[in-house]
């Protein structure tokens, strides 16, 4: 046999599975959106700071650029002034003091004296011992050309440089490799004056132009963002080149730096090989990467033809309020849907009351129980169905009072039936038994009275009339013989129906007590 599961247990485990995948689901759907909405957000931060910062590199390399040709014009004063100090002289004749005098006297970083020697340029008199036998040609085919056309009075046809005209060229600011704790730039400046047999090259520290960039340059603009910031873990304007080709970075003009401002700490071996991947081809590229334990959000945007800007923002830190409000709200949807559940419980417990109030009474009936109600009071359709079922019982109540009245009564025409059906079938025994035999012994009598007739009329019989007589007295014979077999069917035939009635009368009175007994069975 099939066991049936109660309607209450069905409901509370379909709502609960109902409100479990609710919150797995909502939970999967909003864990998408909120890593989408993490990757949004930090797209949309990431490239606004690399706009500020392509901004504020390109501002601060065109304030640069006009400082540094500043520079330029001031250098070319110093050169062409030089120039007269030591006119009519040459290398020779001018002294390593009459450089360090005029060095002083313009307040520069120091003075060289190129000259040709052999088939090479070099320094033959400076304020710096190291300048002396500086070579032109141990730095590059190109720079070895360019003096030699100065020292020809001609144009240098120099690249990469920042100023250049007949008899005079002005390289771009170039770091010092004397200095290691802080970045030092010097300004050179390579001017052949008209008749003489040297280049003169007063160079001047160019700190200034370090010192701008460092305050109001991208350092400045990185450092404000990781200090307003507290996403931002790392920002750094890299190179790709260079870390795919280091040497870049020892070149004796305009050197290239892996990285050019900011830090790039935070990096991992993928992170190395991607940028020497994009030294041909730059693209923007994301990556989550973890680094000492902790993941971090990595953008690479290009800013330019061979820059890029790096931006490390901290994972977890920008992902947890947006878990911490996403968790508020599965949180507060998973109370919503439980007070649902309480509510909606709630009511269905008092509907279940109800069904069950209905069912208890429709099993008492069953049982037989006609007096059973049910007492539904909540103005739905189960009171509506309860006051059905109630007046359905009290009907079927009232018809089997009536049943029981009708069986009460048959109960009673049928013992006295029976009892009057069994009185007339013994008198009506008696009665038949008496008439039958008073009919054949009328009959007797009769026969007898006839046959004296017969043999007294037999002596008479060739008389005239006598043979009419005689047939006569046989029909009266006959009809006396049929009468009282008539009256003898009769008379048994009446004592069948008497008994076949009390039969019946019997008969009925043990359907009307097996119908009293059946019911006994309902409460009325």
């Amino acid at each position: 046999m099939k066991k049936t599961q109660s309607l209450r247990r069905k409901f509370f485990i379909r709502v609960l599975l109902s409100l479990i995948t609710i919150v797995l689901l909502s939970g999967f759907v909003q864990l998408y959106f909120i890593q989408q909405q993490i990757a949004d957000n930090v797209e949309n931060q990431a490239n606004l700071l690399a706009h500020n910062i392509m901004d504020g590199i390109s501002k601060t390399e065109t304030a640069a650029h006009l400082i540094e040709h500043q520079i330029d014009l001031k250098m070319i004063a110093n050169a062409k002034y030089l120039s007269l100090m030591f006119k009519g002289k040459s290398a020779k004749e001018i002294t390593n003091a009459d450089l360090i005098v005029a060095r002083d006297q313009l307040g520069l970083e120091g003075i060289t004296l190129f000259a040709r020697k052999g088939n090479d340029i070099v320094g033959v008199k400076a304020t710096e011992p190291t300048e002396i036998g500086f070579s032109f040609k141990q730095f590059g085919e190109a720079g070895f050309l360019a003096m030699s056309r100065l020292l020809k009075g001609k144009n240098p046809a120099a690249q990469n440089v920042s100023y250049q005209a007949k008899n005079i060229v002005v390289l771009p600011i170039a770091q010092s490799g004397s200095h290691d704790n802080e970045p030092v730039f010097n300004k050179y400046a390579y001017y052949h004056p008209e008749g003489s047999d040297y280049i003169i090259d007063p160079y001047i520290e160019a700190n200034q132009v370090y010192k701008f960039t460092k305050k109001v340059g991208p350092d400045a603009q990185i450092q404000d963002v990781l200090i307003n910031n507290p996403y931002v873990k790392e920002i750094a304007v890299l190179h790709p080149k260079v870390f795919k080709d280091p040497s870049l970075a020892k070149s004796f003009y305009s050197p290239l730096k892996k990285v050019e401002y900011g830090t790039f700490k935070l990096k991992s071996p993928n992170d190395v090989q991607i940028l020497k991947e994009m030294a041909g081809d730059i693209e923007k590229r994301t990556d989550i990467e973890t680094i000492n334990g902790k993941k971090y959000y990595q953008m690479f945007i290009p800013a330019g033809d061979s820059r890029m800007i790096y931006i490390a923002y901290d994972y977890q830190k920008m992902s947890t309020p947006l878990y911490r409000h996403s968790i508020i709200l599965i949180v507060t949807g998973l109370l919503s849907l439980i007070v649902l559940f309480l509510v909606t419980a709630r009511f269905f417990n008092r509907i279940y009351r109800n069904i069950q109030r209905i069912k208890g009474q429709l099993q008492l009936l069953e049982e037989g129980d006609l007096t059973a109600v049910s007492e539904v009071h909540d103005g739905s359709e189960l009171e509506d169905l309860s006051k059905s079922t109630n007046r359905m019982a009290e009907r079927l109540h009232q018809m089997m009072r009536d049943t029981q009245n009708q069986a009460d009564k048959t109960e009673r025409l049928s013992v006295m039936l029976e009892s009057e059906a069994s009185e007339s079938v013994e008198k009506m025994y008696q009665l038949s038994t008496e008439t039958t035999m008073k009919s054949r012994e009328q009959f007797y009598e009769i026969t007898e009275f006839l046959d004296e007739i017969e043999q007294v009329l037999h002596s008479f019989k060739d008389q005239e009339g006598i043979s009419q007589i005689l047939e006569k007295v046989k029909a009266m014979r006959e009809v006396a013989n049929d009468r009282t077999a008539a009256t003898t069917e009769m008379t048994m035939t009446l004592s069948d129906l008497l008994k076949s009635l009390h039969g019946q009368s019997s008969e009925l009175s043990e359907i009307s007590s097996s119908l009293l007994e059946y019911m006994e069975k309902f409460k009325l």
